[in-house]
């Protein structure tokens, strides 16, 4: 794996931070955003280039992207409520969906302006529209998920960039809400990290399942093409 100039944007989320070491540890230089002076202090510590911004300025977050000059661009921004407390999950899906429309637009204006090579996007896997499983990547998703469509929709059509599409499971493991795994078609947080490590220069531009073994979703291309590994865990 060669080495790399990376943009995280969204560096202190939940995949983010178990993502740091992957890249630093390969040698990759990481610039990572953050909304917060305090977080910007852990990201320091772990060894980024920390920058506060948000990714609704498109001038400011323009301007960041543009100072790194980054030849990769890795989309883990969220913004879900701490836990996914269920009484602030209505107005935390609409927040997400803002960052997954207009986020994705102004990261992705801002990766092209700099001459990004790749971008890597998080995406969702429990969006398919209901028929026979298990689900393949090429399979339709539910036009309700608006949000979903339009990070895709970016990721993938925004050339010269290599857009790739990780579309996790549900997570778990340090810094989620769950210890062990829940849900349908679940992952561990190490495990993702580790898919978009992978994705860095690994396997062509496209969409990616990924999660564990599981009846609902196929992960065969996740596995042949990035040669991606679902037990795959940081040290300690």
């Amino acid at each position: 794996m060669s080495a790399y100039r990376i943009f995280l944007a969204g560096a202190a989320g939940a995949i983010g931070r178990r993502l740091t070491p992957l890249l630093l540890q390969a040698g990759h230089s990481v610039v990572g955003t953050t909304r917060t002076a305090a977080k910007a202090q852990m990201l320091q510590a772990l060894g980024v280039e920390p920058v506060v911004v948000d990714v609704f300025d498109a001038a400011a977050l323009m301007q960041a992207v543009r100072a790194a000059r980054p030849e990769i661009v890795i989309h883990q921004l969220t913004d879900l409520p701490k836990d996914l407390n269920p009484a602030e999950m209505p107005e935390g899906i609409i927040r997400n969906a803002r960052i997954r429309k207009e986020g994705t637009r102004n990261l992705v204006a801002a990766a092209l302006e700099a001459g990004a090579r790749r971008l890597v996007s998080q995406s969702i896997a429990w969006v398919y529209t209901p028929g026979p499983e298990p689900h393949a990547e090429s399979d339709p998703i539910n036009p309700d998920q608006t949000g979903v469509i339009a990070l895709e929709e970016l990721t993938l059509n925004s050339p010269p960039l290599e857009g790739v599409v990780l579309r996790y499971g549900q997570l778990y493991g340090p810094g989620t809400h769950a210890a062990q795994g829940l849900g349908s078609m679940p992952v561990h947080v190490d495990a993702a990290a580790y898919a978009a490590l992978l994705a860095i220069d690994h396997g062509k531009p496209g969409i990616y399942n990924v999660a564990q073994s599981n009846t609902h979703i196929m992960t065969d291309k996740v596995l042949a093409e990035l040669g991606w590994n679902p037990e795959f865990r940081l040290p300690g």
